[in-house]
């Protein structure tokens, strides 16, 4: 399943309203808390996953933070994400990765992060 990229960074609330459904939707949510404010959502696919024991879905987000405290936030973001603590009702984040930092300097001050987390079915 993959989501749209979406150009106006909607927020969780947003996203449900528009229909979107899916455990990616939780994980968004508590991605964002973790995040705080100044970060703005730009897109999430995701990739089924298996192995003999265990399935689940790699999830990629896509992250923007405009300005100089938002992307002072998003170097924050970044140092706490690997081992953050997730607790999702029913699945498990086995692992983080931050696949790319683009920090652009030309049009202000701006980071975009895009990280990608292997959710397993917490049974």
């Amino acid at each position: 399943m993959q989501a749209e990229t979406l150009s106006r960074h909607p927020t969780v609330d947003a996203l449900r309203a528009m229909g979107a459904r899916g455990p990616w939707i939780a994980l968004l949510d508590a991605i964002l808390k973790l995040a705080g404010s100044s970060a703005l959502f730009a897109g999430h696919t995701e990739r089924p996953w298996a192995s003999v024991t265990f399935s689940g879905a790699r999830h990629r987000f896509r992250f923007v933070f405009e300005g100089h405290p938002a992307v002072a936030r998003g170097e924050a973001f970044l140092a706490a994400l690997p081992d953050h603590p997730f607790d999702l009702r029913g699945q498990l984040v086995a692992d983080t990765t931050i696949v790319a930092v683009d920090h652009d300097l030309a049009n202000g001050p701006r980071m975009t992060i895009e990280a990608e987390l292997l959710v397993l079915e917490d049974a």
